[in-house]
């Protein structure tokens, strides 16, 4: 059961042909129940009506008659008084004596006047002929009910109307008792087929609305299944426009809002595409002077203590700046790699317990000048996975670095963790933190939290976005939190086997030991061939 209500509501939601088919329906279900209803009603009152009148002219006739035949007695006891009243009920009573559904006449004295009654039929009378009426008659007026009661032909309905008659003797009660079976018959037959009829015109008008609907709904669907070809990449997709009418014109506009966004991403493509070899032609290009550049550089600088001190102090700025220019081209060439598909992973089963040590380790002296307490927390047995070493480790490298860097002179954890079919590494820091919003912008390329804080290890701006896109590259996850004043936690998350695909990470987001909470960013996988964010 619950299974089909999950169904229905999904159905419901989903489908708008449905919602207007069971709305027509429901609507017209209960427009033709008000009308049959209101025409069984009327039906039923007319021909009960039109009974009444022919009982009341039959009344009228027989208290006329009734009263004309004993005008001439004048005491109830007189011989022929009692035959008389016979041949009087036999001649109103005008049908077969003995059919048990005609209708039945019958004649009766005040309890004061010695007279029998007298029925057209026989039958037991006692169901129809109550007090009520009785006692009405008696006082001198005309009574109307109607009846259920079995005169021999089963259980029925009966109009009773009873009239009295005066006479020379004393006053005489005359009831005429009609049955309704023909008017019964007449109103069940009339609201089955006005039922029948409402049915079927329920059942046209949401077969109706049904064509209708799709007539509307259909261009709609196709529309949707273009749109979503298009999302997919196939940006030749049309819609078929036939017509002039108004779906025609969705057609049309549709197909030249595809042609115009296929033209804007064939230019952007084009643009991103030249861009991309632009980058990638000037950092190759770049190398051998930079080479050359570098070879004299070191010349220079091994020689600098022969020189004067001011051009000593040049040499090393030279050799600084050198080394991070170099850097900055090494990360161009990765990023150029990435944005043109060609990223290799060279994985191979690796102990990430000391890859962790190897990634740390070079970072203490940079910990010991900004006062950190950098910290490493790994199991005591290995931690296996299939990972290429040399990216895991640039990784961990530039996590670390960041923390330290942000650290403002606050305790740096590094923790390794695995649950067996994923294992992660957290970089924990206590230092600014970050604002909300910013969890998501810290992978851009050369994004900064604050442009005018200097940097303690000169980065290239570029370290994040190389890190995640190797994660991705090991179908991993990269992802950060931070709140102000609470510090940030990086969390590096890898299948164990590679190919895998992760669905949770053995270390939360969010850190045990944060105070206000905060909104994590996860950084979902995607495909390496994606277009990422361009350089500015």
């Amino acid at each position: 059961m619950t299974l089909f209500l999950v169904t229905i509501e999904h159905t419901w939601r989903r489908s708008l042909q449905v919602r207007v088919v069971t709305l027509t329906l429901v609507v017209s279900s209960l427009l033709v129940a008000v009308f049959a209803y209101v025409v069984a009603y009327r039906s039923s009152t007319i021909l009960l009506n039109r009974a009444e009148e022919n009982l009341s002219a039959q009344l009228d006739y027989g208290q006329s008659w009734t009263r004309e035949q004993l005008a001439v007695f004048s005491k109830p006891y007189e011989p022929n008084v009692q035959g008389t009243l016979q041949d009087v009920v036999f001649y109103l009573g005008g049908g077969d004596a003995q059919d048990p559904s005609s209708g039945l006449v019958v004649v009766k004295a005040d309890s004061f006047i010695d007279i029998s009654t007298v029925q057209s039929r026989p039958g037991d009378i006692s169901g129809v002929l109550t007090g009520d009426i009785t006692q009405a008659v008696e006082r001198g007026d005309k009574a109307t009910a109607i009846r259920s009661a079995d005169l021999g032909a089963g259980p029925a309905k009966y109009l009773v109307k009873g009239t009295p008659v005066s006479t020379k003797f004393g006053q005489v009660e005359l009831y005429y008792v009609e049955p309704l079976s023909t008017q019964d018959s007449a109103a069940s037959q009339i609201n089955t087929t006005v039922l029948a009829t409402g049915a079927t015109l329920v059942l046209l008008l949401g077969l109706l609305s049904a064509l209708v609907t799709r007539l509307v709904v259909r261009p709609v669907r196709i529309a949707a299944r273009t749109a979503q070809r298009l999302s997919a990449g196939l940006l030749d997709q049309r819609m078929v426009v036939s017509g002039e009418d108004d779906l025609a014109l969705l057609a049309a506009s549709f197909n030249q809002m595809a042609a115009n966004l296929q033209r804007q991403i064939v230019r952007l493509e084009d643009m991103s595409r030249l861009q991309r070899r632009f980058t990638s032609d000037v950092s190759h290009e770049l190398r051998t002077p930079l080479t050359t550049v570098r070879m004299a550089a070191d010349l220079i600088f091994a020689e600098r203590e022969r020189f004067p001190a001011d051009v000593t102090r040049t040499a090393e700025i030279l050799q600084t700046e050198l080394d991070r220019f170099e850097s900055l081209l090494t990360d161009l060439l990765e990023i150029s790699r990435y944005d043109a598909g060609f990223a290799m992973l060279d994985a191979e089963p690796t102990d990430l317990v000391p890859l962790v040590h190897r990634a740390v380790e070079p970072l203490r002296g940079l910990a010991e000048r900004c006062a950190v307490d950098l910290r490493v927390d790994v199991p005591d047995s290995p931690v296996i996975v299939e990972a290429d070493p040399r990216r895991v480790e640039r990784i961990l490298r530039n996590l670390v670095g960041n923390a330290v860097e942000h650290a403002e002179a606050k305790p740096v954890v590094v923790r390794l963790v695995t649950d067996g079919t994923a294992a992660a590494v957290a970089v924990r820091d206590h230092g600014l933190g970050l604002k909300p919003g910013e969890e998501k912008l810290v992978f851009n390329r050369f994004w900064r939290a604050d442009p005018s804080r200097a940097r303690q290890t000169g980065g290239t701006g570029l370290g994040l976005s190389i890190s995640l896109e190797d994660a991705r590259l090991h179908g991993g996850w990269l992802e950060a939190w931070g709140a102000p004043g609470q510090g940030a936690q990086f969390r590096l998350t890898l299948p164990v086997r590679a190919g895998d695909r992760l669905t949770t990470s053995p270390v939360r987001l969010v850190p045990e030991d944060a105070d206000v909470p905060a909104v994590a960013a996860p950084v979902q996988p995607r495909a390496i061939t994606a277009v990422p964010a361009e350089v500015p």
